[in-house]
């Protein structure tokens, strides 16, 4: 039941980011600023969270902190700030759907990350070793599909393109092209992110305070982007339209509840764990992004997503041959073990 309830809490939170994104594209499309929305969420995910970390923390005792988890949470602040630019840039080129389709690369890029720092077990001969290998490749081809590739359109909710000027479209296709490069640099720093905060909740383990830091000093980072990129600081206020529920619903059911949901998974089962969720959202993606958003389904993104849904399987089978493997090999042993000592109490007796 505890394993449902964990599975339950993961395929919220990645729903609730896919609600984020679809709320986020509207409210791009009403005129919103990328950076102004990244400092205004960070910050009121801050206020929000350092309110409940007070309460949490009141009789509680924190571990100490050391030189080296405080270099590792400025890095992860930095790398959070150009992260967090790429996704809501890449959404605003491209779409959520998409945004969600090249989230399909997170759990390959972390399991390479997680073997190169040996956070994953990599045995040439091992069956999961070669599912996990294969389900990787076969993801990021289906991404690098869904990417490059449009084709004609499964369901079409507005004009086609065909009736735009070539110059028109041909900047749509490039805006595309652009948005899913952003979003495919997204994955990768997201990748890095598990890597830096799993090793940083494992030694420090509040991840509370974690994701605190980290999202203070990516509102702190987001300042000067914000500030350079309006033309007028008026621009800067915030009214009660689209643009202040964006930021709301990403302070509190992105950045805090599921920061701290993913840190915690993070600490106690590992980064894969928490990357293999991730290609689930296409799913809410394409029912959210055609029922609200009016966004067109394609050829492209329809074989793709099969593609990179067939590696995420199989990389989920090799994840679940792992357990059977270490058991397979405590049992035996423990089976030499325990055969042992007979022989040598018989040599003995002999």
């Amino acid at each position: 039941m505890k394993e449902v309830g964990v599975v339950a809490v993961m395929l919220t939170a990645e729903l609730l980011d896919v609600i984020v994104n679809t709320v986020s594209k509207a409210a791009m499309k009403k005129g919103m600023n990328d950076f102004v929305f990244v400092m205004y969420s960070n910050a009121f995910a801050a206020c929000f969270l350092f309110l409940i970390t007070l309460i949490f923390y009141r009789k509680r005792t924190l571990p100490p902190l050391s030189y080296n988890i405080v270099g590792l949470f400025f890095v992860v602040g930095l790398i959070s700030c150009s992260n967090q630019m790429f996704k809501f840039f890449g959404i605003g080129y491209s779409s959520p759907t998409l945004a969600s389709a090249l989230s399909d690369l997170i759990p390959a890029f972390t399991f390479i990350l997680a073997i190169i720092f040996r956070m994953e077990k990599f045995v040439w001969k091992a069956n999961s070793t070669v599912a996990k290998s294969i389900g990787t490749f076969v993801s990021i081809s289906g991404a690098l599909i869904m990417s490059l590739y449009k084709g004609q359109a499964v369901i079409n909710s507005g004009p086609s393109l065909k009736l735009l000027p070539k110059k028109l479209a041909s900047s749509m296709e490039f805006d595309w092209v652009f948005g899913a490069a952003l979003l495919a640099a997204h994955s990768c720093f997201l990748s890095i992110n598990y890597i830096l905060l799993t090793r940083i909740v494992r030694e420090y383990p509040a991840e509370l305070v974690v994701v605190l830091t980290r999202i203070a000093l990516v509102s702190i980072l987001s300042v000067p982007a914000a500030v350079i990129s309006v033309k007028d600081l008026k621009d800067l206020r915030l009214g009660f339209n689209m643009e202040l529920i964006a930021i709301g619903c990403s302070a509190i059911f992105v950045l805090s509840f599921r920061g701290v949901i993913h840190t915690w998974a993070m600490g106690k089962r590992g980064p894969v764990y928490v990357a293999m969720f991730k290609p689930l959202e296409i799913v809410f993606a394409v029912i959210l992004g055609i029922t609200f958003l009016g966004d067109n389904l394609y050829v492209g993104s329809v074989i793709g997503a099969a593609i990179v849904v067939i590696g995420f399987y199989a990389v989920i089978w090799g994840k679940s041959q792992e357990k059977v493997e270490e058991e397979g090999a405590v049992y035996s042993s423990e089976s030499y073990s325990t055969e042992a000592p007979l022989l040598q109490n018989q040599r003995i007796g002999e």
